[in-house]
């Protein structure tokens, strides 16, 4: 999932960044109204994280913007300014939800579950499968046949990007935008090293194979019966 948040706090900044990406959300983080605005109405984004008091404009304005621009993408505030006339102003404004500053952690994550419940498809109960693979996102754990498999943050956020799009390729643009973020190298090896690190784990010793390399295009996860394992990559090496 990609948000972007807007908030001229460092500190906020750093608290959310750290949190959210632990968790395996992607975040790019803006410190005034304009670049917001900017970068929401030029980019792909899942949710959008936005305080109220910015140094250049209020968040209101931003929303307004974004949505007299055709912008729909859910937009979650986070505001020290609590007061129900706010809160309503945003609501009325276009905003999905509006939580008050200060918070507990956990309910942001509640909230912006919610919001990906009702606005981006994910389902009721937090789960993402197929065949005999089961990733859950509410107590982020993955099994296979029955089986706990222990999987790194960026793992788990790759392949729930994979279970969100199976049965469809994805590029490894689309696995840079998606899972990494802006900044990242896209022509490095990292993403094919996570790759096939993540299919040893879900897919070694499987009678039906779910990971599979289109060549020259990207990644698919499908059910197909196994075939013979190839050997390592020489010299692969990685820093998880």
């Amino acid at each position: 999932m990609r948000i972007l948040y807007i908030e001229d706090d460092p500190a906020a900044q750093q608290y959310i960044f750290k949190g959210l990406g632990e968790h395996g959300f992607v975040v790019e983080v803006v410190s005034d109204g304009s670049s917001g605005v900017e970068r929401a109405t030029h980019g792909a984004y899942d949710l959008i994280l936005l305080d109220v008091m910015l140094p250049d404009m209020e968040g209101f304005e931003v929303l307004r913007r974004l949505r007299q621009a055709g912008i729909a993408t859910p937009v979650l505030f986070l505001s020290a300014r609590s007061a129900v006339g706010d809160r309503v102003r945003g609501l009325e404004l276009g905003a999905d939800d509006y939580l008050p500053k200060p918070f507990a952690f956990a309910e942001l994550l509640a909230r912006i579950r919610a919001i990906a419940r009702r606005r981006l498809g994910e389902p009721e109960d937090g789960r993402l499968d197929i065949a005999d693979l089961v990733l859950d996102m509410n107590r982020r754990t993955v099994e296979r046949g029955g089986r706990r498999v222990d999987l790194s943050p960026k793992q788990f956020a790759l392949l729930e990007y994979l279970l969100r799009h199976r049965g469809h390729v994805v590029s490894r643009a689309m696995i840079t935008e998606n899972v990494w973020g802006w900044g990242f190298e896209s022509f490095s090896n990292l993403i094919d090293v996570h790759i096939n690190r993540l299919r040893k784990k879900i897919d070694h010793g499987q009678p039906t194979r779910l990971i599979h390399t289109v060549k020259g295009a990207g990644y698919i996860l499908e059910e197909r019966d196994a075939e013979p394992e190839s050997a390592p990559a020489a010299g692969e090496s990685v820093v998880a």
